[in-house]
């Protein structure tokens, strides 16, 4: 064989295999490099994600929970369930948009001081600390929740007032025995009407209206420019109009510029009560009433 082949035969070899260590070290610093690891790993479709909102909420010790599950069991289990997961009287806080879009209480907060008179719920008034707790709770069972699931009131959370100061209330600051009687119009409240029931109408007596004739309809009375008077049940009014049903039962309607109005609402003390109820008044008045028996 002539030593040109032989010669050419081992330059070929190391050629290639020096090709072939540069290939290696090129790729393996290729596999280590951070930009490249990093666009793999974001490119990846799988792994945990984390929303904003979830990754920004503080992290709730234990003690804060406890104290803030005690607090809405008192004040707001009665509507929200006891678990914040909602009822037939609130919707399931663990599926709230307004939950999902809070952080350290700054949409809960206003909600929870300023109530929503408009869909029945009254405001609280709670220090900064039992806000806190309250929150934490809230968000520790939305963190807990799972999906669909919802729970009703729990009858204990009905039975925590005391009936003898629901009593006082009724007679005092409550004004309530100024329209009702336990011996009257309450007379066996109670067997017809039990827990989350009793206490909607004794809040919200208003909405009971349509079902059935109860008296408790607001009347208006309009005084012409003539100084003629018409009375009759209050069918509608804002600031442009009102309007009434007559004795007759005519529908009659006036600018209120032209005329003058005075209307009388008999259920209009339970709204200002809606502003002046404590969550404990609400308890110890519902405890009350389940005596009327």
């Amino acid at each position: 064989m002539p030593r040109s082949f032989f010669y050419s035969f081992r330059a070929g070899r190391r050629f290639w295999s020096a090709f072939a260590a540069v290939i290696c070290v090129t790729a393996l610093s290729y596999a280590a490099s951070p930009a490249v690891t990093q666009e793999v790993r974001q490119a990846s479709p799988q792994g945990p994600k984390t929303s904003p909102q979830a990754a920004n909420l503080p992290v709730y010790s234990p003690e804060q929970i406890q104290a803030g599950q005690a607090l809405f069991a008192g004040q707001c289990s009665f509507c929200h369930g006891r678990d914040a997961a909602g009822s037939e009287g609130g919707p399931d806080l663990t599926a709230s948009e307004l939950v999902a879009q809070d952080v350290h209480g700054e949409q809960i907060g206003p909600v929870v001081r300023n109530g929503r008179l408009d869909k029945g719920m009254p405001a609280f008034a709670p220090t900064d600390e039992q806000l806190a707790t309250i929150v934490a709770f809230i968000h520790d069972r939305k963190a807990k929740a799972k999906e669909g699931r919802r729970r009703t009131v729990d009858v204990t959370d009905l039975q925590t007032g005391n009936a003898e100061a629901g009593m006082r209330y009724f007679n005092g600051a409550g004004g309530c025995a100024k329209c009702h009687s336990p011996s009257g119009d309450l007379a066996g409240i109670a067997g017809k009407f039990q827990g989350l029931e009793l206490l909607r109408r004794m809040l919200y007596p208003e909405e009971r209206r349509a079902a059935g004739p109860t008296g408790q309809v607001p009347t208006a009375t309009v005084t012409l420019p003539s100084g003629q008077t018409v009375t009759g049940k209050l069918a509608y009014r804002d600031e442009f109009t009102i309007a009434l049903v007559d004795a007759s039962g005519w529908y009659r309607s006036w600018p209120t510029g032209q005329v003058k109005s005075a209307v009388t609402n008999p259920l209009e003390a339970h709204a200002e009560l809606l502003k002046k109820y404590t969550d404990e008044d609400m308890h110890n008045v519902l405890a009350y009433l389940q005596t009327l028996r």
